[in-house]
């Protein structure tokens, strides 16, 4: 596949696109983003994960940072005046559309959105302090595969900070049909591969629960964060 990556021309941002194979549920996430930033449960819990990711690493202006699954930048917004550059990146076309219109607008300088899906194509290498993913490390089937991408493109000693679904049954996605991914994931087997993989988990806490109705219902689905260095 043919990718084109345009960066900032005569002082102006250029939407960064790198061309990736469709995945099956892109369009469930395709289809909400224009109205992805109106809820308010989704906004409080990027608050509660940046705080907590915050009170976990010391951060620096100095730091380039990454956002895997990046949606419309909810999570990057909590932190964007705490490092000096956010590469923020999605393969849902119209999250990064919606981002792209809200830097645009807001006039933020040091985030870089960018199309792509990293199981397919490669960022550069060593180039992040900190990787950080907010719910969506559960729909990547192979595991090993992003993790080795993450731990490519940290800096020695780089963190990797991850937020997802503890455990689950499975009825988390049950009215998305679609969904191709983890229920969730159980602490010590998700440490395990991270070790495989290059990683050591520095510290792990449940930080709010999910409510969600099912079968006329409410259900709580927790959500931890596992902070890691990598090694």
């Amino acid at each position: 596949m043919v990718g084109a990556i345009c960066k900032k021309q005569n002082g102006r941002r250029q939407e960064r696109i790198i061309s990736k194979p469709l995945k099956k549920d892109m369009q469930h996430f395709d289809e909400r983003a224009q109205n992805w930033d109106d809820d308010p449960k989704k906004v409080k819990r990027a608050i509660i994960i940046a705080d907590q990711i915050k009170a976990s690493i010391k951060l620096s202006t100095s730091m380039k940072a990454l956002e895997f699954g990046c949606g419309t930048g909810l999570l990057s917004y909590q932190l964007k005046d705490l490092f000096k550059s956010i590469t923020l990146i999605d393969n849902s076309e119209e999250m990064i559309n919606v981002l792209n219109e809200k830097i645009k607008n807001e006039g933020i300088e040091h985030f870089d959105p960018v199309l792509i899906d990293l199981l397919y194509n490669d960022l550069a290498q060593n180039d992040f302090d900190v990787v950080y993913t907010l719910m969506s490390l559960h729909h990547i089937l192979d595991l090993n595969k992003i993790l080795k991408t993450f731990h490519s493109v940290l800096k020695s000693d780089g963190f990797l900070c991850i937020a997802d679904l503890v455990q689950e049954d499975g009825s988390f996605h049950d009215e998305h049909l679609n969904f191709e991914g983890h229920n969730g994931f159980d602490k010590s087997e998700l440490r395990s591969i991270l070790s495989n993989n290059g990683f050591k988990m520095l510290s792990y806490q449940i930080c709010l629960d999910i409510e969600k109705e099912v079968n006329d219902s409410i259900k709580n689905y927790p959500l931890f964060l596992m902070v890691c260095k990598k090694e």
